[in-house]
């Protein structure tokens, strides 16, 4: 069975190969499916946007949820996670 560092790993890996503006990534949540099939990965990251004017705005704080294949290591689906503030 993938480690948990080794799945986290995977998420980022997967995370930056889409995202390679993505920034201070941080590994927020990890939660194992029932079945222990799957390994449920929640990054934070910062990416940086621009505003309709062209300049840069703040950086936006984005979360992603990453299913986790335990035994291949491979990504089934990446998420869009929402917080309530």
């Amino acid at each position: 069975m993938l480690s948990v560092p080794d799945a986290a790993n995977k998420a980022v890996e997967y995370l930056r190969s889409l995202y390679s503006a993505a920034d201070n990534i941080l590994l927020e949540e990890v939660e194992s499916s029932e079945d222990n099939k799957y390994w449920n990965i929640t990054l934070s990251y910062q990416i940086f946007e621009k505003n309709i004017l062209g300049g840069w705005a703040v950086p936006q704080k984005k979360l992603k949820v990453f299913k986790i294949d335990s035994k291949t290591g491979t990504v089934v689906s990446m998420k869009i996670r929402e917080i309530n503030v």
